[in-house]
């Protein structure tokens, strides 16, 4: 199944994307993420693999298939409890607002079971002071 979700905030493009181009800063808006590592640090980029340790002590292998830095666009497969997701996120701006999108393509269960939480992580990647 495949799900598409946007969200708007006040955060410039430019910072929402230092957010997401940075795994070390995704436990800081994203709240289903206590942190992440990921193999040489730096930011992300094509063939970067890692793992998001996620609440309830639950780890989820990833791998970042695309980066467009200019575009604000990437993505990346992510492995929660043997089920495999591909998202892909999006950064525009829209008037003096930024919106962040997101696909997510998998198992209909696991789809309909992360957007919601996702949503509330894009709120939060896009508020204007952290």
């Amino acid at each position: 199944m495949r799900y598409a979700l946007g969200v708007l905030g006040p955060a410039p493009v430019a910072m929402a994307w230092e957010r997401y181009a940075d795994p070390g800063l995704w436990s800081i808006w994203a709240p289903q993420i206590r942190s992440v590592t990921w193999a040489g640090g730096g930011a992300i980029a094509p063939g970067r693999s890692g793992v998001v340790h996620a609440i309830a002590g639950v780890d989820v292998p990833f791998t970042v298939t695309e980066v467009d830095a200019r575009a604000h666009d990437w993505s990346w497969i992510v492995r929660p409890l043997g089920v495999t997701l591909r998202m892909r996120h999006t950064l525009e701006e829209v008037g003096d607002r930024t919106r962040a999108g997101l696909e997510i393509d998998g198992p209909l269960p696991a789809v309909l079971g992360y957007a919601p939480v996702a949503r509330i992580a894009l709120r939060r990647l896009l508020a204007a002071g952290g």
